[in-house]
């Protein structure tokens, strides 16, 4: 007769295998867990370096930082650089506003600011000659700017913008369709492309934001992205890009992943691509489409988090330019973008409102 006794020992051999299962279970449950605190901790640890350089760095950097900063955090420590911008925007809003009563005003501001426009780098060049092409349109799209700014801060029935309707009636005049879906202007500003439709449309101007997707569409076919070069390429995700980030007001509302299906399914099949050629400025407002869709566990912030890290020069504490630059300066961009995807809170806010301030 057979000993039943070994028979009685497989129930404790499944424990032990049920129990070494539900470790494994736990240890991949808690996995997304501990990546997500190591990203963090990363964005956290930019901002630190970025937060103590911040009374130093120019005032347009100083702009760009804490606006972006408040946005995701609603942290007061950041409301003096934007009350310190909200002055000067006023102060130049002013003026452009009384200048406008006297023809040639616009022509004259354009030219002023195709003069000043730097030539450093070939997409400085390319876009200084195509601004000089259209005569107003660099004056116009600095207004434009303008008074989005400062309608983000709740600034637009201030008493310094009396009379602000003339700027209103002067952008409405522009041949805004003509110069945003122009073939030509897409394929060297196709971010401000998508940002000026959509200010327009927030400024109650006039709606071209079919007529302008539309058109970027026609220009960048899924079918054509394999066969553009480089700085093209970089010029299609930047205005990709810039449709949802415009279209969330600059980080500070949602946007309806529907919407948008077009360019975040696009990202999705090109990430292989992105992650190689794109530099870590467009890797980071990629993710950062995703994410203003509420999409914060997808395998492409996922991807682009484990990138952005990966990049962070150790000693200077940021992400360095392609050419290896840390200067914070020309870095802030590049940086601040990087500390909105590796921290992202889940939460946006508004303006600020420099409203109740007495600007």
């Amino acid at each position: 007769m057979n000993d039943p006794r070994p028979r009685q020992r497989w129930p404790h051999a499944w424990l032990g295998m049920l129990l070494l299962f539900s470790l494994l279970v736990g240890c991949a449950a808690l996995q997304p867990e501990l990546e997500r605190e190591r990203h963090r901790e990363a964005g956290l640890a930019i901002q630190a370096v970025y937060d103590a350089a911040l009374p130093d760095l120019p005032p347009a950097k100083q702009r760009h930082y804490a606006q972006r900063l408040y946005r995701i955090s609603a942290e007061p420590d950041y409301l003096p650089f934007s009350h310190d911008h909200g002055q000067r925007l006023l102060s130049k809003l002013a003026a452009d506003i009384e200048g406008l009563a006297e023809p040639g005003h616009a022509a004259a501001r354009s030219r002023d600011i195709i003069d000043d426009y730097p030539l450093r780098t070939r997409k400085q060049r390319a876009r200084h000659a195509m601004l000089e092409e259209w005569g107003e349109i660099a004056f116009a799209r600095q207004l434009l700017f303008r008074l989005v700014q400062a309608n983000y801060y709740g600034l637009l029935d201030s008493p310094a913008l009396h009379g602000r309707e003339r700027a209103f009636r002067y952008l409405a005049g522009v041949e805004w369709e003509r110069f945003l879906t122009d073939p030509h202007v897409m394929r060297i500003y196709a971010a401000q492309v998508a940002n000026q439709a959509y200010f327009l449309h927030d400024l109650d101007i006039m709606d071209l934001r079919d007529e302008v997707t539309t058109a970027f569409r026609r220009q960048y076919p899924a079918e054509s992205v394999a066969s553009l070069g480089r700085d093209e390429y970089h010029n299609m995700l930047y205005g990709m890009t810039h449709f949802v980030i415009a279209a969330s007001r600059y980080y500070q509302q949602w946007v309806d992943p529907r919407a948008y299906a077009w360019i975040l399914d696009r990202f999705e099949q090109d990430i292989e691509r992105i992650l190689v050629d794109a530099t870590e400025d467009i890797q980071a407002e990629v993710a950062l489409s995703f994410l203003l869709a509420g999409q914060d566990d997808h395998d492409v912030v996922i991807r682009v988090r484990d990138v952005l890290v990966e990049a962070i020069d150790p000693r200077a504490g940021i992400i360095p330019s392609p050419t290896g630059s840390v200067d914070l300066d020309g870095g802030e961009h590049r940086n601040v973008l990087a500390i909105l995807v590796l921290r992202w809170p889940g939460r946006l806010y508004s303006g600020p409102d420099l409203s109740t301030l007495g600007l």
